[in-house]
């Protein structure tokens, strides 16, 4: 049975789950009735950040331009543009074992392309989610449902992976920003 967290809560992923390598980190959400004559594109993207909170280079940043990373511990399946059915909106699937030594911690972020030329932001978002499940038997381990705490915001960091004493942990934020991807990617240290 998951885990159900709420904001700010922390948990255990390995030490609770042992042998546990493979897990699945899904997102989703909805979109509420809007008029504004555009889609809503929305983007997952995984951090691989130090123990300072920033990524060591660009290519720590994984999202739907630069889907893998180079050791192979972080993939994004691909870019979905409409959020339509059901299930996860988009997935990014993590090898614990692969993580590099020098990343503890994995930021998990949502923003909305082109959002600002849009008129969108998450105010305009419902049912909003991220949960872990393991890769190998695909049972839900972690889920976090993200509420309807946003207004103006154009970027949220919904959760992070971090290490702690050789385990790693799972800690649901939640945190909104403004200036969509751009604000993220200096929030991090991505260059752009």
């Amino acid at each position: 049975m998951a885990v159900n967290l709420s904001k700010g809560q922390k948990v255990d992923l390995t030490k609770t789950n042992p042998g546990l390598s493979k897990i699945i980190v899904g997102l989703g959400w909805d979109t509420n009735k809007y008029d504004g004559g555009f889609d809503f594109d929305l983007d997952a993207s995984a951090f691989l950040c130090d123990m300072n909170g920033k990524v060591q280079s660009d290519a720590d940043f994984i999202f739907y331009s630069n889907t893998k990373h180079a050791s192979g511990a972080v993939e994004h399946t691909g870019d979905n543009k409409t959020g339509s059915g059901e299930g996860d909106d988009e997935v990014i699937k993590v090898d614990l074992a692969l993580v590099p030594q020098n990343v503890s911690r994995i930021a998990f972020t949502v923003t909305i392309y082109e959002a600002e030329q849009r008129h969108q932001n998450f105010g305009q978002v419902s049912n909003a989610y991220i949960h872990i499940l393991d890769q190998v038997s695909g049972q839900e381990i972690i889920r976090y449902d993200l509420g309807e705490d946003f207004s103006i915001e154009t970027a949220v960091v919904v959760g992070e992976l971090y290490r702690h004493n050789g385990e790693w942990k799972f800690n649901a934020i939640g945190s909104g920003f403004q200036g969509g991807l751009y604000a993220l990617c200096q929030n991090f240290g991505v260059n752009v």
